[in-house]
This record gives structure tokens, sequence and C-alpha cells, in this order.
């Protein structure tokens, strides 16, 4: 398919094609959101984890939604290669919105059969994990150099129209879950995924589509493979590291019987990428007499970014623990129905707390444009992408401190309102802002043209791994030596997990700010 459609609006202007994008991006956020949020509150209660103790079943049902999110953001991987070699972002996406719609018919179908409704959580991940790289990265095709300043405000209205989707789902599900049953929870945002896909369907004449990359010899793992395999005097000591990530990487196989196959195979996973590229970057002046300097240095920028992703991990850790610890310590909050401002018509779980995060971004993201942003030029600081994130990690932490401040109180035994989770929900927001919302258009903006769907992915895969930490923090306090650890700091598990995620979220802002300072910023959108 050719790059010839109605792709120009005009210098400065907006391209015409962008409203079916937003509207199928609002339709598939409220479907996600929809199902994810009432997850852990199902699960914990549902036939499906009948089988063990009812004591058990709130870690379970964390972990399976931990797990569930590891996959959504593993399958931009695949997503991201299928697109970029063969498909194009259209299509594949198309098809595996379709993927998507499956996976929400089977959890409205299979609410009491574990293989039936487990095979919906897989397509659903696999479905909207294939598409996430490529829609923000197809909004990003709609723009070029005439109109480049326009992407950034269309990547924030990108994200408060995700938002306004997930507020809508956040505070409906729980009530459909509750008073109609399961199906009809999990049924409606299949439903809403039907129609996105539909919305993202009728704009197909009107959308710039540029096309699948052909067999390129100067590609980033041929110029990968030039530095570490090309012909030189010898073995460079990078040959021997990424010779070591291979290995390792096959290694990790053998965790997978004591740790799972989902953290096993990230392990090797992120072992691989790390120890590879590691490898290529210590000799990539090997592969100059194969490829141009413009390849080369394509190379360099894709590693710089991932060193980037890497130190977001911490922040994903801390961000998707609001759909599952955060949810469990509501549950055991007093609900405020006699404050006057309480609205108790519409919130009457713990779970409903979730939507003030949708809400509070769609407050949060014109206050940093109009207000905050501005005001901070005026005093001479000027608030880059990297800045934005580095300080977004930061207020993640924060959060997470003052979560831990009221477990100290919920453990001392005094009825504790629902209202305190205001706070950490508002400084929690305000760091996904400055995270999330401009790493999809600093992810743009840095990747090559041929390695946009493939950067979003890894983009994305850093939320695997921020629930990677989450499972494997979870499985070391089941560890009697662990459980005795913390006992002694006079802290219960709860508490002390929350005052550890704020540190590790401020020991990553600490390591991500020193690496921002030198990071050197690229502009690849395409010309006009």
């Amino acid at each position: 398919m050719s790059n010839t459609t109605a792709a120009s609006a005009g210098a400065g202007q907006l391209p015409r094609q962008i409203p079916y994008i937003i509207g199928n991006e609002a339709c598939e956020r409220f479907s996600f959101y929809g199902m994810r949020n009432i997850l852990v509150p199902f699960l914990v209660s549902s036939i499906l984890l009948a089988y063990l103790p009812e004591a058990d079943r709130e870690g379970a049902a964390k972990d399976i939604f931990h797990t569930f999110v590891i996959g959504v953001y593993f399958f931009p991987l695949l997503g991201g290669w299928l697109s970029d070699r063969f498909f194009g972002k259209y299509n594949t996406v198309l098809w595996l919105s379709l993927v998507y719609c499956a996976g929400h018919a089977c959890l409205a179908l299979f609410e009491e059969n574990r293989t039936g409704f487990y095979t919906g959580l897989f397509l659903i991940a696999l479905g909207s994990g294939g598409i996430k790289p490529l829609v923000s990265a197809f909004v990003g095709d709609q723009f070029d150099q005439s109109n480049k300043s326009l992407a950034k405000i269309v990547y924030d209205a990108f994200y408060w129209t995700i938002n306004f989707g997930s507020f809508f789902a956040s505070l409906l599900m729980p009530i459909f879950l509750r008073n109609y049953g399961p199906s009809v929870a999990f049924g409606i945002p299949g439903l809403l995924m039907f129609i996105a896909t539909v919305i993202f369907w009728a704009g197909r004449r009107k959308y710039v589509h540029v096309p699948p990359s052909p067999p390129d010899p100067d590609s980033f793992l041929n110029v990968v493979r030039s530095a570490l395999f090309g012909p030189a005097p010898g073995k460079g000591a990078g040959t021997f590291v990424a010779i070591a990530g291979v290995v390792l990487a096959l290694a990790s196989l053998a965790l997978i019987p004591p740790m799972g196959f989902v953290k096993a195979v990230l392990i090797g996973l992120g072992l691989l990428i790390a120890l590879v590229g590691t490898g290529a970057s210590m000799q990539l002046g090997r592969a100059t007499d194969r490829h141009p300097a413009s390849a080369i240095e394509g190379v360099r920028a894709v590693l710089r970014i991932l060193i980037v992703f890497a130190l977001v991990t911490p922040f994903w850790s801390l961000f998707d623990q609001k759909a599952s610890t955060w949810v469990l310590q509501g549950q055991t909050m007093h609900i405020p129905h006699e404050l006057w401002w309480w609205p108790s018509w519409l919130v009457v779980t713990a779970g409903q707390m979730q939507a003030l995060n949708p809400i509070m971004v769609i407050l949060l993201i014109p206050f940093n444009n109009l207000v905050l942003y501005p005001l901070l030029r005026r005093m001479g600081f000027a608030p880059t992408a990297l800045r934005r994130m580095g300080f977004g990690i930061a207020f993640s932490g924060l959060a997470w401190i003052v979560a831990g401040l009221i477990q100290l109180y919920i453990d001392g035994g005094d009825p504790v309102s629902l209202a305190w989770q205001i706070l950490p929900y508002l400084l929690l927001t305000f760091g996904e802002v400055l995270v999330s919302a401009t790493g999809l258009e600093f992810a743009y903006s840095q990747a090559p043209r041929s390695m946009k769907g493939t950067i979003m992915s890894f983009w994305l895969l850093s939320v695997s791994y921020g629930n990677l930490w989450v499972l494997m923090t979870n499985a070391a306090v089941r560890n009697d030596s662990v459980t005795a650890q913390i006992a002694s700091t006079g802290l219960s598990e709860n508490a002390f997990l929350m005052f550890f995620f704020a540190g590790f979220a401020f020991v990553a802002a600490a390591a991500f700010g020193l690496y921002a300072r030198r990071y050197p910023m690229q502009d690849h959108y395409r010309s006009a």
C-alpha cells in the first residue's frame, strides 16, 4: 500500500483522518480497562479460584492479573515485527482487533470455565498487545515536517481520549459486575471493542499508509551482526559479551519449573537484549566496512533508547499495582458515605476508585500544557521530555510513600476512610502524565523510520518488565526467611512492600536523571 492517501492537510493543519484513530482508541480503551479493572475482584470471588484456600485467592488473583498485563505488553513485539516487515500498521491493527474481539467473547461465555476464560485472557493479550505499538505509531505517520508541531498536541489528545474511555469503564464496569454478573460485565467491553474496530476500518481510505520496510541489508539486526561477527582481526570483547547473553538466555529456560514460563522467558529475553546490545555497542566501529554511517548511527540511537526504556520499568511496577494492590487495600478501608461530598450514588466499591486516575489525567494534561509548563519556562526551567519522565518516576515513588502511610494506619486497627486514597492516586496520576503521555511522543520521535513499530513495541515491553518486578517481589515474600526479615522491621508485609516499591522508584528516578543529562535527542519525523 503506497503512501499516497489524503496525507497532507496543509502546513500547520491537523490531518483530517485523526478523528477516526482517536475514536477507535477511545472505544478500545473503554474495552480494555473495562475488563481489566474488574479482573481482580472477579477472580477473588469466582469459582475459577475456588480450588484454593480463601486466604490464598487474593495472591493468586494478583499473580494472574500481572501475568496478563505482562502478556499485553509482551505481544507488541510480535505486532511491531509483523507491521514493520510484512503487513503494515493498518492491516496488522485490523486483523489483530478481530482476535481481540474473540478474546472478549471468551470472557463473557466462559466465566465458570478456567480453560475458556484463560484462553480469552490470552487472546485479549495477543490482540491488545499486538495493536498497542501500532496505533500510537500510526498517529505519528499522519504527520510530516510541515505539521509535526501539532503531533505533541495530538499525542496529548490521544492520551486524554484513552483516559476518557478508561474513566467511564472504571466507574461503570464494577456496577455491571455487581448488578448483572460477569457475562454482562465482560460482554459490554467486547461490544465496545467491536465498535472500535468498525471506526478504525471506516477511515481506511483517508489514512497515510506508510508501507512495511523491504528487506534491508543495513537493518538494525544486520548492523549488529556485522559488529559482532564481521571480518576483523580476532574477536572483540563485545562478541564474547553477546555470546554470554545468548548462553544465559538459553540457560534461563531451566528456570521454567521453579519460576514459571512467563517469568523465565522474560528474564532470558532481558539478558539477551541487555548483553547482545552491550556487546554490539562496544564494537560498532567494526561494521563501518559493510554499512553506511547513517545505519550505524541508527543502531546507536536504538540502543540509547532501550536504556531509557529500561530505566522506566520501575515506574510501571508501581503504576499497574493500582489495579491490584491498591484495590485490595481499598477493600479493607471504610467507604465514607457519611461525608457530604462523597458520591455515594456512584462510588460504592473500592475498585471504582480507579476512576480517579483517568479523570485526573483528563484534568492534568491541559493544566500541564496551559499552566505548568509555560510557568516553568518563564522561570527558566525547560520541561524537556526526559526531565518530565524523570520527575514522573519520582512522583510515583511519593505516591507509594503515601499509600504505605495509609497502610500503617490500617494495620493499627482503626477504621481508615477510603477518601485518603485520593492523595496517592493524584500523585501517581501526575507521575503517569509525565512518564506515559510523554513517552509515546518520545518513542516515536527518537525511532528511525524503519524501526517505528518495533521501538514502540520495546516502549510497551518496559511495562511487562515492570510487572515482572511485581511478580518476582510477590514470589520472594512467600519465602519464610524473607517473611521473617519483614516481620523484624515491625511493618506488615503490605506496608513493607509499599515502602520498598517507593524506594525502587526513587533509585530509578536518580539513575534516569543521570542518564538523561547526556542523552542526545533526535528528530525522526518523516519529511513533508
